[in-house]
């Protein structure tokens, strides 16, 4: 999701604990270049591979995506690998919470989806796309690797945050083989405001869209929830300043309209048949600056309004509520995570693709 002001009619055109603690990584102010074909390349992150993920080019030139690998093995072989996938403004960077699914027995992978994090190019409009659909090619990429490297094992679960949570469930629906789970953090399925916000903003962006899709919102890019994050400021997690800004990716109106359609199918209903899980805080905040509040809530989406989308996702939604969470409850204090990934693996054991 954003790190905005919430949209409205006046919108203009395998450890014990899981620990922050990745200080023997690299991180320059500069973009990569993609990696040799089908070839991984040391990550940044300890113990981690990385591999880019070739695309077919848009207007503004070359594409790709870049899957991530921790490298370690679980202790035992046999339960369904997880693929990560993150939200606006962001990067897989949570070495932490990767050592815990390895923990829990899964073989873990995470994508930097195009114009994101290790995949971004200086030439690029960070995060911009105009169908959430285009993101299959890099969904279907990273799925082709991981089911290459683990041939015996069930379909993978897919792990995603905020806006990745949407485009997870939304490809999901179109691709119900691929994926035997879904943990979902803090998913984007709605505006804050619900359907009235939403219809009034489509209509703001609908106009600017059909004339230039990479034209920017001029919306207000508050910073609070990177001050929840960061170690520069009061979290504790280390971000690429480049990947990771304090100030958010500017929203385009082609993305925009991409994220509306998507909230509208949610609101439809998705009808999944797989078993999902989603994690979402136990309270929301707003605030023009930052306050503690935001370390114990979610500061970019309303919790109430995500709880009532979720059970529209399918037939089996079980929906957590985790106190004193932020907006990525896997990235909140040491104390929330461990509570919030004891949840996953309850959940696990009970609906996870074991065949």
């Amino acid at each position: 999701m954003p790190e905005s002001a919430p949209l409205s009619p006046s919108t203009e055109a395998a450890e014990s604990t899981i620990s922050p603690d990745h200080s023997n990584g690299q991180l320059t102010e500069e973009f990569l270049e993609d990696s040799p074909a089908r070839t991984w390349v040391a990550d940044y992150l300890p113990g981690c591979s990385r591999q880019s993920l070739p695309l077919e080019a848009d207007d503004e030139g070359p594409l790709s995506a870049t899957l991530v690998r921790l490298d370690q093995q679980p202790a035992s072989q046999g339960a369904a690998p997880v693929l990560q996938i993150h939200g606006w403004s962001d990067y897989f960077y949570n070495l932490p919470i990767a050592q815990k699914w390895v923990g829990a027995g899964h073989r873990f992978y995470a994508l930097d989806l195009r114009k994101y994090g290790r995949s971004l190019r200086a030439w690029q409009s960070p995060g911009h796309i105009e169908d959430l659909a285009e993101y299959d090619a890099e969904i279907n990429a990273a799925l082709e690797v991981i089911r290459a490297e683990n041939p015996d094992a069930p379909s993978p679960i897919l792990h995603a945050h905020s806006t990745g949570g949407l485009i997870a469930a939304l490809y999901t629906q179109r691709h119900p083989e691929s994926v035997g789970a879904l943990v979902l953090n803090s998913p984007w399925l709605e505006v804050p405001g619900d359907v009235a916000a939403r219809t009034a903003a489509e209509g703001l962006v609908s106009p600017v869209n059909a004339l230039n899709p990479t034209a920017t919102l001029k919306l207000p890019r508050v910073d609070t929830y990177w001050e929840s994050l960061s170690s520069q400021a009061y979290g504790e997690w280390q971000l690429h300043p480049l990947w990771r800004p304090r100030q958010p990716f500017p929203m385009t109106v082609g993305w925009l309209k991409a994220v509306f359609a998507g909230h509208r199918q949610v609101h439809k209903g998705l009808d999944l048949e797989l078993p999902v899980l989603v994690l979402i805080s136990s309270g929301t905040v707003y605030r023009r600056h930052w306050t503690p509040e935001y370390q114990e809530n979610d500061g970019v989406l309303d919790v109430e309004l995500l709880a009532r989308r979720a059970v529209k996702l399918g037939r089996c939604v079980t929906v957590v509520r985790v106190p004193r969470a932020m907006h990525d409850v896997f990235a909140s204090e040491e104390s929330v995570r461990l509570s919030a990934f004891a949840e996953v693996t309850r959940w696990l054991k009970a609906y996870a693709p074991v065949t």
